[in-house]
């Protein structure tokens, strides 16, 4: 089966503002569009639809259930660097895991996880 072309994360958001300016200026994504209460963000093929919800209770009080999504990545060694250097709140910090990949964990201003690899064990293939 090829019908699957792509993925899109939904996250609930309490401020719409506050979280589309996180994504835009901390994590480096563009605006893709929005509408009243949404705004549709991306990062290469990374895309993220964020919803105001602001009667629901943030991602941070539901601890590891917050976790989202995991990323392939090329490089995580400078995408690392570039999250360090503008103050991202790592819940894991890089390192080589025993199932070959270099990995770390970021937290959103709401709380949501996002798991960022770069096989390690197929380098030179």
């Amino acid at each position: 089966m090829k019908n699957i072309k792509g993925s899109r994360y939904v996250l609930a958001v309490n401020n719409l503002e506050v979280s589309k300016n996180y994504f835009q200026h901390t994590l480096g994504f563009s605006i893709v569009n929005q509408y009243p209460g949404w705004a549709f963000l991306s990062r290469e093929s990374f895309y993220v639809m964020l919803g105001e919800c602001k009667e629901t209770p943030p991602a941070k009080e539901i601890g590891d259930h917050s976790y989202f999504a995991y990323i392939d990545v090329k490089d995580a060694q400078s995408l690392y660097d570039e999250f360090k250097s503008k103050e991202v709140d790592f819940v894991k910090t890089l390192r080589d895991e025993e199932w070959g990949m270099k990995e770390f964990g970021i937290q959103t201003v709401d709380g949501h996880r996002i798991m960022f690899g770069e096989n390690i064990e197929n380098q030179n293939t």
